[in-house]
């Protein structure tokens, strides 16, 4: 019976390391699983503006580098985001992509429209 208690104890360590390493390699791989999103992103699609500065702010979790309109911007720690932009009058294109450090990327595109009459 002691004998049978302790490889019975024996073979649960052995799982539990095993189980140990699958969880511990699969946590520091969450961001090759999951890659880069870009998210929160303040600006709703085809929404009519009325005034010509508008400030983009969200999210790119898992960014190390972001590009708003082709230009390369800042991120903090977190992934958080803000830039501020100039609208053209009428129809613009914000476009958003995003870079981990895996090489994957994300890209979100937003339809805007500036327009100094209330009735555009």
């Amino acid at each position: 019976m002691r004998q049978d208690a302790k490889k019975i104890f024996k073979i649960s360590s052995i799982a539990l390391f095993f189980i140990f390493i699958v969880a511990f390699a699969l946590f520091n791989s969450r961001d090759l699983i999951f890659g880069v999103k870009i998210k929160n992103v303040n600006i709703i699609d085809n929404a009519k503006v009325l005034d010509s500065v508008f400030v983009v702010t969200g999210t790119a979790k898992h960014a190390v580098k972001l590009t708003l309109d082709d230009r390369e911007i800042f991120i903090d720690d977190k992934g958080n985001f803000e830039e501020t932009i100039a609208l053209y009058p009428g129809y613009n294109i914000v476009s958003i992509k995003a870079q981990d450090k895996f090489g994957n990327y994300n890209e979100k595109n937003y339809k805007l429209i500036y327009s100094t009459d209330l009735e555009y």
